[in-house]
């Protein structure tokens, strides 16, 4: 299914002008309007798994890989997360109307700089049909209006999906076409989207590296930069090797397919014939297949592939490590600032100084000490759900909550004051 860059405007305008009923919105009739929508998930599952069971036989013989069809799954108990996510954004403080600071000048002016709303974000993604419902939901507590362009190996989950959640949103208050799919599976929809300046206000990518390259390279309309998730492990000398081995386990098997999962493991040459060949056992038996550099083969007993310089650099989102060996910390700082894309460093190590010197060197959007990188979450740092992880350094940057959706407005209060 095609599109027009007619059509791509005329869901921009409507989202405009709900925009400007959406923004003076109360946070009790927000909220109302979330538990709405998560009943509604609920009560409409079988619809929505039934869709979703199309687009993954559809992708499956399409010859999508395991980890992009993990990504696309959805089952019932992920639906009862969705909605469980909603209801979790709808538990949180409003960030509209917040005052981020506030004084009084000489001449009496009073000075407030408040959150607003975006005003219409365009959602650009691939696979994961969740993140239709993250983004709904987030996008409506901070009284945005959202348009949603899923991948076409979603089309029909997220069409059941934005079918459901913008009826029960206007059915509870919200304004018609507070939440709307963008029309069209081809790469011309999204090229239309990202050139509505004037009428969206913000675009948001999520997914692999050339989606979010097109986005980025194409926009006329501004872009929060998300991307891919080249995230490391550093084990230092120091390390408790039990410790480093669950957080290894856990950043790389329990979910590969994520952006947070770990993709590069190094540790420190002091402790590694003790620890490379009980880690590896336990990655390989759960699937994982090593590439090492020299010194990791040579310790290793399973097999190992030789590591290259797009390995190190490569976000498998699949059952791959890269593994290497380095002499320091100062060794393993310079690793990863080289090849890092800016998501999830973690060092596991009890030497605070070691400790201080890796957090205070790396350049990424976060850094877990002696935790998984798989924390690198909105919905576990709190923030209900997410919208993304930004990788850039203005406005947002990692997991973006509600409060990434806003801007900012001076509210200037006089007297009569003249200049």
């Amino acid at each position: 299914m095609g599109s027009s860059a007619e059509q791509v405007r005329e869901v921009a305008v409507k989202a405009k002008a709900a925009a400007a009923e959406l923004a003076p919105m109360t946070r009790a009739s927000k909220d109302a309007v979330l538990q709405a929508m998560a009943d509604a998930l609920v009560e409409r599952a079988d619809e929505i798994l039934a869709a979703n069971i199309v687009d993954l036989e559809n992708g499956t013989a399409a010859g999508l890989s395991a980890s992009l069809l993990d990504r696309l799954r959805l089952s019932r108990e992920r639906v009862e997360q969705m909605a469980g996510g909603l209801r979790d954004v709808a538990a949180l403080p409003d960030p509209v109307g917040e005052v981020i600071r506030g004084y009084t000048l000489p001449n009496g002016l009073e000075v407030r700089q408040v959150r607003v709303p975006m005003g219409v974000i365009g959602i650009v993604y691939e696979a994961r049909p969740n993140v239709t419902v993250d983004a709904a939901g987030l996008c409506l507590k901070s009284a945005n209006a959202v348009l949603l362009r899923g991948s076409a190996s979603a089309y029909r989950s997220n069409t059941v999906l934005v079918e459901v959640l913008a009826a029960a949103a206007e059915k509870a208050g919200a304004p018609t076409d507070s939440i709307q799919l963008v029309p069209g599976t081809d790469r011309e929809s999204v090229t239309h989207l990202l050139h509505a300046r004037g009428l969206v206000d913000l675009v948001i990518p999520r997914g692999g590296a050339s989606l979010i390259a097109h986005v980025v390279e194409t926009a006329t309309v501004p872009v929060i930069e998300t991307g891919v998730g080249n995230c490391h492990i550093y084990v230092d000398a120091a390390a408790d090797l039990e410790m480093a081995e669950r957080i290894v386990m856990n950043a790389k098997v329990q979910r590969p397919s994520v952006c947070n999962a770990a993709e590069t493991l190094l540790v420190h040459r002091e402790v590694a014939a003790e620890f490379l060949p009980r880690v590896t056992a336990s990655l390989a038996d759960a699937g994982v297949r090593i590439h090492g550099d020299e010194m990791t083969a040579s310790i290793v007993d399973g097999p190992v592939l030789p590591v290259t310089d797009d390995d190190w650099a490569k976000e498998y989102i699949d059952l791959d490590l890269a593994v290497g060996v380095v002499d320091s910390v100062d060794e393993a700082i310079a690793h990863i600032r080289r090849w890092t894309s800016g998501h999830t460093e973690a060092i596991i190590s009890t030497d605070a100084r070691a400790i201080r010197r890796f957090v205070s060197r790396m350049d990424s959007a976060a850094v877990m000490v002696n935790a998984s990188t798989r924390f690198t979450d909105g919905g576990e740092l709190g923030f209900g759900a997410e919208i993304g992880i930004s990788t850039q350094k203005l406005h947002a940057r990692g997991p973006m909550g509600l409060p990434e959706m806003t801007s900012t407005t001076f509210v200037i209060t006089g007297d009569g004051q003249t200049r």
